[in-house]
């Protein structure tokens, strides 16, 4: 794969925004559990190996099982694998990165209206936003797993 511009070097205040982002998120309500499958269920949908790799290993480190970042692609088909509140965020995951189809659906915002306040919801969407921007960076810029950003 032929070298790519590296945001970083090129555009050092775009990344320092993106990091913003990233300030913010790490102090919003959700759980680290739940922020890692919003972060690998994207990735997954954009097909962005880097950030698979680079949140996989995080979930991992940070308890997640093999099982359930090995089915997380097909969370639908599983019964007891993912909680209810897990399931609601999976779906705003899919639905606000394949904004394109149809958006956030109000059946899907009414599920997560049970198990999240609206401040949540809102945090929620910004983390999904957030990994999207990111796959966007790895994939224009051809990044491979295991590779340093810088």
């Amino acid at each position: 794969m032929q070298k790519r511009v590296n945001i970083n070097s090129a555009e050092p205040n775009a990344l320092k925004a993106m990091m913003g982002l990233e300030t913010y998120l790490s102090n919003i309500s959700i759980s680290k559990t739940l922020k890692e499958l919003i972060k690998i269920r994207a990735s997954q949908i954009n097909g962005c190996a880097y950030c698979i790799d680079m949140h996989t290993k995080d979930a991992l480190k940070n308890g997640e099982t093999n099982q359930r970042i090995f089915l997380l692609n097909a969370w639908k088909e599983t019964s007891d694998i993912f909680t209810d509140e897990e399931r609601a965020i999976l779906m705003i995951t899919e639905e606000v990165t394949l904004i394109h189809q149809n958006g956030l659906s109000d059946e899907t915002y009414e599920k997560a209206l049970q198990f999240f306040s609206e401040n949540q919801i809102a945090e929620i969407i910004m983390a999904v936003i957030t990994i999207n921007a990111w796959n966007r960076i790895a994939l224009s810029g051809h990044f491979q797993p295991g590779q340093a950003f810088a």
